[in-house]
């Protein structure tokens, strides 16, 4: 009997004090709900596997070093990925991923949503919003840490988004939701516009690219989501309150950017000295515009394709 006591007594315990940790690990500042952030790593691999996006990995770098090292941060860190195709928006999503829990997709602190998934019909907006809602009011509860990704914006019905805007400011949302340590990030086509003709201007200028700046981008892409109608951002609220703390623009590509993305996945493959397969990957991709052939028209995206047809 007093074995049974014992072990029922154990057991009840480990309950209580799982609940009690849980509770700590939503509200206090210092529970990491499996949150092992590498921000010396994060910096590594943006340097090292992201091409021709000196923007994204100054600005990614710092904003996500600063909103770490303060422990007590007055809102959450939103980021918002613009450019093209194939510009490596969804790589640095799953990076942030990695070097934030270790795993990406596969941590249950990651949320991910599609439109085409999980919002596809314009007509259910509002039962959509109330949904988005208690999903992430849900998992706040659940980790404060939470991180969540929002992919192809330019998908999103109109008006979605606009119900995260208590999440994203500086207030009170629920009791026992510390949700000001969450991060969140939107992907998007839309604006690809404005930092595609930024970037053309500035080439035919005969500047670096690295001399582009982002605050040459910050407000052009803000202006160009909030008024394309086919946009999730159109006329939102998040980007009327400047809830976003940065637009992280994701250059064009050149050929140059696409032989080192070829390079690199034929290294993958244990081949990295096969560099007429890399010229012959660089010269098959269609470049934009007619008139200078600067820029990759699908980025890095097709090149696993073009590699397996000239292997």
């Amino acid at each position: 009997m007093l074995a049974i006591l014992s072990v029922l007594f154990l057991f009840l315990c480990n309950s209580v004090c799982g609940v009690f940790q849980k509770l700590y690990c939503t509200i206090s500042e210092s529970c990491d709900c499996d949150f092992k952030p590498n921000i010396r790593d994060l910096e590594w691999d943006l340097y090292k596997n992201l091409y021709g996006q000196h923007l994204v990995a100054d600005i990614v770098s710092e904003e996500v070093a600063k909103f770490l090292q303060n422990k007590s941060p007055d809102r959450p860190l939103v980021l918002s990925f613009h450019g093209s195709s194939g510009t490596g928006k969804t790589l640095v999503s799953s990076m942030l991923g990695n070097h934030l829990y270790g795993s990406a997709m596969g941590s249950p602190y990651v949320h991910q949503f599609v439109p085409t998934l999980h919002f596809p019909l314009p007509e259910r907006v509002n039962e959509y919003r109330e949904e988005l809602k208690s999903w992430v009011q849900g998992n706040l509860t659940e980790c404060a840490r939470s991180v969540f990704i929002f992919d192809e914006m330019e998908k999103m019905p109109p008006g979605v988004v606009d119900i995260l805007e208590p999440f994203l400011g500086p207030s009170h949302v629920v009791f026992r939701t510390n949700y000001r340590k969450a991060i969140y990030v939107f992907i998007s086509t839309a604006g690809e516009e404005v930092i595609n003709r930024v970037t053309l201007e500035n080439r035919q200028a005969g500047r670096d690219r690295e001399e582009i700046r982002s605050a040459d981008l910050q407000d052009a892409i803000a202006q160009s989501v909030y008024n394309n109608n086919t946009s999730g951002f159109f006329h939102s609220s998040v980007i009327e309150k400047k809830l976003i703390t940065r637009f992280v623009p994701f250059l064009p590509l050149t050929r140059r950017h696409v032989e080192r993305c070829a390079r690199s996945q034929l290294c993958q493959r244990g081949i990295c000295d096969r560099s007429e397969v890399v010229e012959a990957v660089g010269g098959d991709i269609v470049y934009s515009p007619v008139q200078g052939q600067y820029f990759s028209s699908t980025g890095c995206k097709a090149i696993p394709a073009k590699i397996n047809l000239f292997l």
